[in-house]
């Protein structure tokens, strides 16, 4: 029988997960600034695990633009924050999104969110295809931040409070540990997609 784990002091999680992205490419700074308030950072339940992840990629996006040109670190850093967002919102998807949707209450938020990991999967394919060493590829990588870190915003400040009313303890103890089986393997099955998006 799995222990529950204890909550984690927010600022302390925050810490080990920018700690993560910072494995990447150690000698890069990663100064990802102050983050929204949420009550989840730390929570031993899925949405504390969720922000987890949102910390590192908020610290991936920041050690990118620390980057210049087509250099290895950037490459290889956008390369773990593909994979890295692939994985996260496909297992999100599965564990918590799939159980919201079945809630009249909470169906719009998941439609919403689900909808805006689309939408960054298309950013990170025009990304991916377009040269990492021109002026116009940091402006759109900037266009991608900027949307990403406003989905994880509305995540941490009302979807997943609206889903946590709906949800019981067993709930959101199960779906970490389904989170956290599905990021493994939809992270290791991910691909990085290439395809420029015109104009809509």
């Amino acid at each position: 029988m799995a222990t529950a784990t204890a909550r984690v002091a927010p600022k302390a999680a925050k810490k080990a997960a920018i700690a993560k992205a910072k494995a990447v490419a150690p000698d890069l700074a990663a100064h990802i600034g102050s983050t929204p308030k949420t009550k989840f950072r730390g929570d031993p339940d899925i949405f504390g695990r969720l922000v987890e992840d949102h910390d590192r990629h908020r610290a991936l996006f920041a050690m990118i633009e620390e980057t210049q040109g087509k250099s290895a670190d950037r490459e290889r850093l956008f390369r773990e924050l593909v994979f890295e967002i692939k994985g996260h919102a496909a297992a999100e998807e599965q564990a918590l999104w799939s159980t919201v949707l079945r809630d009249p209450e909470t169906t719009e938020d998941a439609r919403h969110a689900i909808s805006e990991h689309h939408e960054m999967d298309k950013m990170l394919a025009d990304l991916a295809a377009r040269d990492m060493a021109s002026p116009g590829w940091l402006r759109r990588f900037a266009a991608a931040k900027e949307e990403y870190l406003h989905h994880i915003r509305e995540e941490e400040q009302e979807q997943f409070a609206a889903a946590e009313k709906q949800l019981t303890d067993k709930d959101l103890r199960y779906m970490r540990t389904v989170f956290n089986r599905r990021k493994k393997a939809e992270k290791a099955a991910a691909t990085i997609e290439r395809k420029i998006r015109l104009k809509e």
